[in-house]
């Protein structure tokens, strides 16, 4: 029996921080979607999904 355990922490970043944690988000946002794209099309054109 594996016992996991879990933390958060509270973050209160300043001004500047918050600024580039908003744009990696978003450059993490686009990044998943457009994969997430790339694997619908593949599917619709060759009925195959990719890892």
């Amino acid at each position: 029996m594996t016992m996991r355990k879990a933390f958060k922490y509270r973050l209160y970043p300043t001004q500047p921080q918050r600024r580039d944690l908003d744009k990696t988000l978003m450059l993490c946002r686009q990044l998943y979607n457009a994969a997430l794209q790339e694997r619908r099309d593949a599917y619709k054109k060759a009925g195959r999904t990719v890892g």
